[in-house]
């Protein structure tokens, strides 16, 4: 079965990296039987804690995409984000945003390549993933996911630490 192209280029970025699981081998995407669009379904479906799921959120900041990595068991706070990313408004970016700037659908979105004009989007990476050994993100579909370390998020994402409540 071929390949989708997003979950390509999701694994051609992991494994450009040298992404790594805990247990020290490379980080691969899994597709999964079905789409997750909620950090509950991708914990049921992998069986994990709901806080392993790592969502990328692509957030409208003062018209700029920013990505935030929360822990699946965390509501982000737009104002706490805000005052962390130095900006006046942060709000929920509409489908057509996220498209626009990762070229991925909301739900599918993967941390590892989201670029703006060929530079690294600016990321903020939630501390409470860093209670886990091992967190799952999204693989570029609903449907697609990568387990990888929550070091290797950070290195692969250049993105800051940061309470996202």
């Amino acid at each position: 079965m071929p390949v989708h192209p997003n979950v390509q280029a999701v694994q051609d970025a992991l494994d450009a990296a040298g992404a790594r699981r805990t247990d020290g081998s490379p980080s691969r995407v899994r597709t999964l039987p079905s789409a997750v669009h909620t950090a509950v379904a991708a914990a049921a479906a992998l069986g994990v804690e709901v806080g392993q799921i790592a969502n990328s959120l692509i957030f409208d900041a003062d018209g700029a995409p920013l990505l935030v990595l929360t822990s699946g068991a965390h509501r982000a706070n737009t104002a706490r984000l805000a005052e962390v990313a130095g900006v006046t408004v942060v709000r929920r970016a509409a489908p057509d945003f996220v498209r626009r700037h990762t070229g991925q659908v909301i739900g599918g979105v993967a941390p590892v390549h989201p670029t703006v004009e060929g530079t690294q989007m600016r990321t903020l990476i939630d501390k409470a993933l860093f209670e886990y050994d091992e967190v799952w993100a999204a693989g570029g579909i609903p449907q697609a996911v990568f387990p990888i370390t929550p070091d290797e998020l950070r290195r692969l994402t250049t993105g800051d630490l940061t309470d996202v409540t």
